[in-house]
């Protein structure tokens, strides 16, 4: 089984793969650095969503394509790996959230346009993706084992909320998304989430926790942890992939893209 592995702050290169190998994959949406590789006996394909030494703010993300240099190598499942901010209070800094819901109601790309693939009039496929929850229940379940074998502390259910960037959110708009029973923020993974269920792609979505977004905590940490939580989550994340991938049960779908012949 090949795997898709997205990282994002913090972990921008894989080096702990096993016969690692890098090129760069040419797609009709630009140029995308892979990373490829084994852990155990699954087959790895890694990329960092914002480059080395993060070249690309969350505004910048090429996320079109760097679902299509997934999809070009036959990828048969998605982990995307990310850092974020607590918008409930119960959730610690340095713990884990792998997601069961998404919060992304402007369904844009950072330019802007509409995040579909279904970007042509009278195209053939185009459709709807419909479904109940949009991650996958065995990629979920997979990572929720692991960390408790690795003995983080993972909340195994949780709502991502996707927020423009590339500032922070105001005390107010958080207490906005605590209203939606948002989780945890972040201006980068929403597209992934939308791009790969339109394509029948399952994926699943954990967060490692870097602080409380704005207003959530009665004296807020300094600015100076959350470099040093993003270098932990580098190594969390490897370790969370080795025991989870490729899951222990099979692998399929999430919910149905109803689509238009012509």
């Amino acid at each position: 089984m090949r795997i898709g592995v997205i990282t994002g702050s913090g972990s921008y290169d894989w080096p702990h793969l096993e016969d690692h190998t890098a090129e760069t994959a040419s797609t009709s949406h630009g140029d995308v650095t892979l990373a490829f590789g084994r852990l155990k006996d699954t087959e790895v394909v890694q990329l960092s969503r914002h480059g080395r030494s993060h070249h690309r703010l969350s505004h910048q993300v090429a996320h079109w394509a760097n679902l299509a240099a997934l999809l070009e190598c036959d990828v048969q499942a998605l982990v995307s790996c990310t850092v974020c901010g607590a918008v409930d209070p119960s959730v610690r800094p340095g713990s884990l959230v792998v997601f069961a819901d998404l919060y992304f109601p402007a369904n844009r790309l950072p330019d802007g346009s509409p995040c579909t693939w279904c970007d042509t009039p009278a195209e053939a496929g185009r459709g709807h993706w419909i479904f109940d929850r949009p991650f996958s229940e065995p990629l979920r379940n997979a990572l929720i084992t692991a960390a408790e074998q690795i003995g983080t502390p993972v909340m195994a259910q949780g709502t991502y909320g996707h927020v423009d960037g590339p500032r922070f959110n105001s005390r107010s708009e958080i207490r906005a998304l605590a209203a939606a029973e948002v989780t945890a923020v972040n201006p980068t993974v929403g597209p992934e989430v939308v791009l790969a269920g339109e394509v029948e792609l399952p994926m699943a979505l954990v967060g490692s926790v870097t602080d409380h977004a704005n207003g959530v905590a009665d004296k807020p940490e300094p600015v100076e942890t959350m470099p040093e939580r993003m270098a932990a989550s580098k190594q969390l994340f490897a370790d969370l992939a080795t025991r989870a991938l490729p899951g222990p049960e099979p692998v399929g779908a999430v919910g149905t893209v109803y689509r238009f012949g012509s």
